[in-house]
């Protein structure tokens, strides 16, 4: 054997009871789990890993990552290797980088810059999705990347590059570009489909649109991850839509981020779980993934109606300009709540920067834009209209409109897993991004005990393998991957927290992936073990 992790507490990612065991890996598997009590020789092997109290758990899946540009930019990506992340799924909210165009990519770099930067340190190789895999699988020097990353198709992109920034239904035509490229980009090894219905142009789609792409993703068997509708004053009607929709195409669904946000939505998490239930109990495939913190996080550029976005980046830009436009945009955001803000009138006070593309702009980083304008002497739509402009729309945010008990219901549900939604870009990113794994196993296990341990590693492991239809991952098992976490559940803890939100976390020496250390006694290794993880898609 190449490594023996001896005398551990195996926590399977089955949900079933922990047990003690020695687990032997050879060749990036696992060979042997050996139970105490098992008849036989304990396994030996060249290089051994004392258990020393230490739990051990399959490497945790995160499904909503926003790491596609960070793992061509920073080969040590302590941000997820730290946590136990061993799969990452990126392509989400409908915005990335493939499929594209030399024009499409121009835009939706310009577009999510407060995301992933604005890419002016990555050389864009790559125009298809095959082709953003195999550089994801090249990664650095050809050694590859910190962890490993699965891609879902992002349908904004996808329709910016059959019709451009325009808000009308699609030709006849233009669909059946954009079901091809969906096609493509699953036959090249992505695992679904993904949009973000409150970003432009993606919102442009009508259920009909959506529902033939979803027919395309059903057919390879692929899954739909939608950033719906609305989080806020429609988001009922907005799940509903998406279950609905999917149902007809007989397409598995992933709802991301699955919050119920906003003071209209209090305590109604009950509401959305039964509706959710009951399409379960009628035999719809759905799951879902959250983030275990109240304030959301996303670009400033994002709470603007959707009128004012249409034409792209730098028709975006002309309209702040234009004071009529500023006016308008103004009163559809404070008085009216913007499609592009949950339809929920914006509430300066909850709204944080938490990041510019401009140092310059760092003393509005960390404080409301409320706190900002009132330091000013001004009000805080010109606080923001400034920075949108000057900062050419690259302002992230922090949206404080959370509520913790429908964070705590929502992950209790039974097709419940975890993911980060973490942003790394920015001075002041939210804790998320670097915390969500160990807050999970730390406070809402250990502290709260809204979870056994045993639950919670499911949640974050064999679910989400499943959703990926990943058949040897998500699971401590003979044969399986030797993607593993080693944590102690008695400290395991998140140390990024909002005021310091780069912070590591603790209680988690050892991650491996296909059984080399990336972590190894606290400390990232030089391993560059991650690679991009392509899903065979059956042909229809």
């Amino acid at each position: 054997m190449d490594t023996v992790l001896r005398d551990v507490r195996v926590i399977d990612g089955s949900g079933g009871p922990s047990y003690r065991a020695d687990v032997a890996l050879v060749g990036g598997r696992i060979a042997t789990v050996h139970r105490e009590g098992d008849a036989g020789p304990r396994p030996s092997a060249r290089h051994t890993l004392p258990g020393d109290g230490l739990a051990l758990a399959p490497g945790f899946i995160d499904m909503h990552a926003h790491s596609d540009l960070a793992l061509l930019r920073d080969p040590a990506h302590e941000a997820k290797a730290a946590q136990g992340v061993t799969l990452e799924v990126l392509g989400q909210d409908g915005l990335s980088y493939a499929p594209v165009d030399d024009r499409t990519l121009a835009e939706v770099r310009a577009q999510i810059a407060g995301w992933n930067g604005d890419g002016s340190d990555i050389d864009f190789t790559w125009r298809s999705v095959g082709g953003y895999l195999d550089r994801l699988d090249h990664g650095f020097d050809g050694a590859g990347i910190a962890v490993n990353a699965a891609y879902l198709i992002p349908q904004g992109t996808v329709r910016m590059l059959a019709l451009g920034w325009e808000d009308r239904p699609a030709t006849a035509d233009e669909l059946t570009r954009m079901k091809q490229l969906v096609a493509e980009g699953l036959e090249q090894g992505a695992v679904g489909l993904s949009s973000g219905l409150t970003y432009t142009p993606g919102m442009y789609a009508s259920d009909a649109e959506l529902t033939e792409l979803c027919r395309v993703v059903a057919e390879y068997g692929g899954y739909y991850c939608p950033h719906h509708r609305s989080y806020g004053a429609g988001a009922l009607q907005a799940y509903e839509e998406m279950v609905a929709l999917t149902r007809e195409a007989g397409c598995a669904l992933h709802l991301a981020h699955a919050t119920m946000n906003f003071g209209v939505n209090k305590d109604r998490a009950p509401e959305l779980l039964a509706l959710l239930d009951a399409a379960l109990d009628g035999g719809a495939d759905i799951s879902l993934d959250s983030y275990p913190y109240t304030p959301g996080c996303t670009t400033l550029v994002a709470m603007l109606p959707s009128w004012a976005s249409e034409g792209g980046p730098e028709a975006i830009l002309a309209r702040l300009r234009d004071e009529g436009s500023a006016a308008r945009i103004r009163h559809t955001m404070e008085v009216e709540g913007a499609d592009g803000c949950h339809g929920v009138p914006i509430e300066w006070d909850t709204i944080e920067i938490s990041g510019t593309t401009d140092p310059a702009f760092a003393p509005y980083v960390g404080r409301t834009v409320a706190q900002s304008a009132a330091a000013r002497g001004e009000e805080p739509w010109t606080v923001a209209r400034r920075l949108l402009i000057d900062d050419h729309l690259g302002p992230t945010i922090l949206q404080h409109v959370g509520h913790e008990e429908n964070v705590r219901r929502i992950m209790r549900h039974r097709v419940h897993t975890g993911g980060s939604d973490g942003i790394l870009q920015g001075a002041k990113p939210h804790p998320r991004a670097y915390g969500t794994f160990p807050h999970y196993l730390g406070h809402y296990v250990r502290e709260l005990g809204v979870l056994s341990l045993e639950e919670c590693v499911a949640h974050l492991t064999s679910r989400p393998a499943a959703r990926l239809r990943l058949p040897d991952r998500g699971l401590i098992r003979e044969g399986y991957r030797a993607d593993l976490v080693l944590f102690d559940p008695e400290t395991v803890a998140a140390g990024s927290t909002f005021a310091a939100p780069r912070t590591l976390p603790t209680g988690i020496p050892h991650v491996l992936i296909n059984g080399e250390p990336v972590i190894e006694n606290g400390h990232r290794t030089e391993v560059l073990a991650g690679r991009a993880i392509r899903r065979a898609a059956p042909r229809p």
